[in-house]
């Protein structure tokens, strides 16, 4: 064992004090590092090697890993789902990317999932060994093709995401064109969602869900700054919204607005859904404001904010439609890390603000507002799962959620999180369940290599 801890010491210590170019991104096929073969820098040595002059091969290596401590009071809004010790969850990502010359690539990724006192823990929790990401890029002048098992991201991930916050990252097994050009970028891609499962090196693709999608973003616009517009088809061959269930082919197109203007940062996106729901008809909407001030206090950045999104419900349970939005892959902890409800039927009130205490530590504090957009519809999980029907309730209140979070940058290798959530119940939580307030807290270390 302390063999590895020495290991971990001189790999740490040499990069900390690199001078080279290194920039880690969030999805880690699009890292940048320098290519620089006179660079006698241990870390680099053993991050980069050079197969070939003629055309140029390279073979690079990145990794990460995020353990986190988790504890629940009242999990599930239940005091008899008790769990005084809490426990942990550590994920652990490698891969390894070989780049011939700028027109070919191959990259590769595993991904470990592992729990350690976690009473009952689900596949996104415990998923031991898999092979998250294996695919091959070709690139013919402005066009990229991608094809094989990828991690997509678009946009605000509202939509399409890699589901960050649990333990297990999101992959699809997909097809993928990518054009770019000056300011525009337009993406055809593909696929089917990879389902988690327990054990190793068993995760398949869901045919359950199939996955087209086109998505356009623009930047530099005058006076919008960055506009995006997208397409996306969902099929799946068994679906449930509140007490339905059905096949489902799902359509959703929409646009988001981003950027910033002086001190005010604005995002702004709306979606509408249509298409078939066993014999429903599909006809729902989402609509989201994102608007945040910018102010210095003593030379560091200080933000004020304020979110609020309408997600529609199903208004009649036996009419001919279906107004229930789907989140499609959106971001597991949409809002927040305890993940507690998802973004359908949901209308959302959210001010947050956000302090640069120092160069290092951030604290975050917000509060969220929730009531559900129609009392005759459920409300659902993060992965869209029913979380509690609409039963026989009248009340729209789901609850009131404070959360706030201290954040340590030591460097950009390692970060520390220590971060809380309270949830007071609603009448609604109350009506269908044992309505108990929940009180979350979780600690969380990230190392990137």
């Amino acid at each position: 064992m302390k063999k590895y801890y020495l290991i971990f010491i001189v790999v740490f210590t040499s990069a900390v004090y690199s001078q080279q170019i290194n920039e880690f991104r969030f999805l880690r096929y699009n890292d940048v590092i320098s290519i620089d073969s006179t660079n006698q820098n241990f870390y680099y040595k053993i991050k980069q090697i050079s197969i070939a002059e003629k055309p140029k091969i390279f073979l690079f290596f990145g990794a990460e890993n995020r353990i986190q401590y988790q504890y629940f009071k009242n999990e599930n809004w239940d005091e008899a789902n008790r769990d005084d010790d809490g426990f942990i969850l550590n994920r652990a990502l490698f891969y390894g990317d070989l780049k011939i010359g700028r027109s070919f690539r191959l990259f590769s990724q595993l991904q470990s999932s592992t729990s350690i006192s976690r009473l009952d823990p689900n596949p996104l929790e415990e998923n031991p060994l898999e092979l998250h990401q294996l695919f091959f890029d070709l690139r013919v002048r402005n066009l990229n093709f991608r094809i094989g098992r990828q991690e997509l991201y678009y946009g605000s991930q509202r939509l399409i995401s890699v589901r960050e916050g649990p333990n297990s990252r999101q992959a699809f097994d997909a097809a993928k064109i990518m054009y770019q050009r000056n300011n525009l970028a337009v993406d055809a891609f593909y696929g089917y969602h990879v389902k988690n499962r327990f054990g190793s090196f068993n995760d398949k693709i869901d045919s359950n869900d199939k996955l087209f999608g086109l998505y356009t973003s623009i930047k530099g616009i005058k006076y919008l700054n960055n506009i995006e517009a997208y397409f996306i088809n969902l099929q799946k061959s068994v679906s449930t919204y509140n007490t339905f269930s059905g096949q489902e082919n799902r359509n959703t197109v929409g646009s988001r607005i981003w950027g910033a203007y002086s001190n005010w940062n604005y995002d702004i996106e709306g979606a509408y859904q249509f298409g078939k729901f066993d014999t429903k008809s599909i006809k729902a909407w989402t609509f989201s404001i994102n608007n945040s001030f910018n102010y210095l206090i003593n030379k560091r950045i200080q933000k004020i904010g304020f979110k609020t999104e309408y997600i529609s419900g199903d208004k009649i349970q036996n009419d001919g439609s279906i107004e229930t939005f789907n989140p499609l892959f959106p971001r597991g902890a949409y809002f927040g890390l305890a993940a507690l409800i998802g973004p359908s039927n949901l209308i959302d009130m959210h001010p947050f603000l956000e302090f640069q205490l120092t160069q290092k530590l951030n604290f975050y504090l917000d509060y969220d507002i929730f009531w559900r957009a129609s009392k005759n519809d459920a409300i659902y999980q993060p992965n869209g799962a029913v979380l509690f029907e609409s039963s026989n309730s009248t009340s729209k209140k789901i609850g009131n959620q404070l959360g706030a979070l201290f954040e340590y940058t030591f460097n950009k290798y390692l970060n520390f999180t220590l971060e809380g959530t309270w949830f007071n119940s609603g009448s609604f939580i109350k009506d269908v369940s044992n309505g108990k307030d929940i009180l979350f807290t979780a600690s969380t270390l990230t190392l990137i290599l």
